[in-house]
């Protein structure tokens, strides 16, 4: 058996006395994975888990075999990096911001491939990013963290905030970036139809717990 990408083992988090994670078992595969379930049911709070922005009370998380507590977090997170639900972006130019991470990861930005990549044309490099629509900011922050190569993006409800045309067209994005890169990407969503169209895999919490996990047509159709 091809071992996981992630995998956990037991989790429990709680914050403010409520339990958000309750026994969380799950062996999530390398590709495309996506994490479902209504809001309230910790799925931004597992995704967290995974490039250690939070820790388990008790219980492990593993990436590629290796608990993640035993990993530098800032190289994790260059590794495995999360891009949130509602853009976050600087001050400043499309190029500042793509610039930015590099920078601080003490790499070279390749800004115009980047660009490329997320479906955005070289012109975008100069304008302001305060000044993006949100499918724009949001496809601006997908090139931000593909600068860093990641091996694994992170993706939270990254369409929750756009209509139905930005939402085909990043969905048609991230789709590109799998066949292209081959980078595996973990989606968090409660929209299940979008998890059958960006998703091999699955897992549903409901208030926080796995209640099916597996291939999307058994976990999220059956």
């Amino acid at each position: 058996m091809e071992p996981p990408l992630f995998e956990l083992d037991r989790v429990i988090l709680s914050r403010g006395g409520k339990t958000v994670l309750d026994d969380v078992t799950a062996r999530v595969p390398a590709g495309a994975s996506c994490v479902a379930g209504p809001s309230g049911s910790g799925k931004s709070t597992l995704l967290r888990l995974l490039n250690r922005l939070a820790d388990p009370d008790s219980g492990s998380v593993t990436y590629c075999g290796r608990d993640v507590r035993d990993r530098d977090p800032l190289a994790l997170r260059r590794e495995v990096c999360l891009v949130p639900q509602l853009p976050a972006l600087l001050d400043g130019s499309v190029e500042d911001n793509i610039r930015f991470g590099a920078r601080l990861a003490g790499r070279k930005a390749d800004v115009a491939r980047a660009l490329d990549l997320v479906g955005l044309d070289r012109s975008f490099a100069e304008r302001d990013a305060s000044r993006l629509s949100v499918g724009e900011q949001q496809r601006a922050m997908l090139a931000r963290a593909l600068v860093l190569e990641p091996s694994v993006l992170l993706l939270d409800e990254p369409t929750s905030a756009l209509d139905q045309a930005a939402r085909d067209s990043i969905e048609a994005t991230l789709l590109e970036l799998r066949r292209h890169l081959g980078l595996s990407y973990v989606l968090v969503t409660h929209d299940l139809e979008q998890a059958g169209r960006l998703a091999s895999w699955a897992m549903k919490l409901d208030q926080g717990r796995v209640t099916e996990c597996g291939l999307i047509e058994e976990a999220v159709y059956r």
